[in-house]
């Protein structure tokens, strides 16, 4: 068995499907799925149960699975404890967040890594979470702040924190008075909403799919402010997480709360389970900064 075999594992159990754990893992479906059946052949056992449509691990896969994931966990420990023996970190660290985050103070974060640590030279990007997830996996970035759990693979992630989501309308609008708003309110309405790299176009199209909301896109943005702005002009309500609502572009727009059963936003910081050294260390220093800030 070999390290890599696990992280095939793993991501495999986890996406289900051949041709989405491949791209996660950087290989052809081709190479994985060889992985995976020479794992097999070596212990005389099938792993997954191998349908059309998904796999799924068989009993043995998941005794299996278990412990891979051990197994990952201290060699990313063993890595650590070796970088934590060296001195004042050096290096070039390459950091991305999504716009307007949330839950952890992304700016400030940065300021004091800079000044703790001046020989850490830092790179920083904004863009939508699914766009940072594929940077961190393909290496050219080495942590990021993300609001998706989907497609994560065997990337490292630390919580940070979550939020309720809200509902975001006009004073003039229908839907401006009540208490929390119902599935079924939020049906046939006039929606502005985020490029579908961004986590929370991902989180309500799936939440209000999964309840029959039908949603008219009418705008669709990349900028939280831009956001508000239309909202303030009458063309559509929003659903954004809560600390949106309270900023101060948003003042003067009503905000309700969701269903009691919609998802929350989560906020996480990832970043691959096989960084060097020197990256490692740096890492454990923003991650130890970010939940200070938190």
């Amino acid at each position: 068995m070999e390290l890599r075999q696990m992280e095939y594992l793993v991501t495999l159990a986890d996406e289900q499907q051949f041709t989405r754990a491949a791209a996660i893992c950087g290989v052809s479906q081709s190479g994985l799925s060889a992985s995976i059946r020479s794992l097999e052949e070596e212990l005389g056992v099938s792993l997954f149960h191998r349908t059309t449509r998904r796999v799924e691990p068989t009993d043995a896969g998941h005794a299996l699975l278990a412990h891979a994931r051990t197994i990952l966990a201290q060699t990313a420990a063993a890595r650590d404890a070796v970088e934590r023996t060296s001195d004042q970190p050096t290096g070039t660290l390459r950091i991305g967040t999504e716009q307007c985050l949330g839950v952890v103070d992304i700016n400030a974060m940065l300021e004091r890594i800079h000044h703790r640590h001046p020989l850490v030279e830092l790179h920083y990007v904004q863009a939508g979470s699914h766009e940072l997830t594929a940077r961190v996996r393909d290496d050219s970035l080495d942590i990021a702040f993300v609001a998706t759990g989907e497609h994560l693979g065997t990337l490292d992630r630390t919580e940070l924190g979550q939020q309720p989501l809200v509902l975001l309308v006009h004073p003039g609008h229908d839907l401006a008075g009540g208490d929390a708003v119902t599935w079924s309110e939020l049906t046939d309405q006039d929606y502005i909403d985020f490029h579908d790299s961004w986590a929370i176009r991902s989180l309500n199209d799936d939440a209000c799919g999964a309840h029959g909301v039908r949603r008219r896109i009418r705008c669709t943005v990349n900028d939280v402010h831009t956001l508000l702005d239309l909202v303030h002009r009458r063309l559509g309500v929003a659903i954004v997480p809560q600390h949106v609502a309270g900023k101060p572009q948003a003042a003067g727009l009503i905000s309700r709360a969701m269903p009691a059963d919609a998802p929350r936003w989560t906020v996480t910081a990832i970043t691959r389970s096989d960084s060097d050294a020197s990256t490692r260390r740096l890492l454990d220093l923003l991650r130890s900064e970010s939940l200070a800030a938190a």
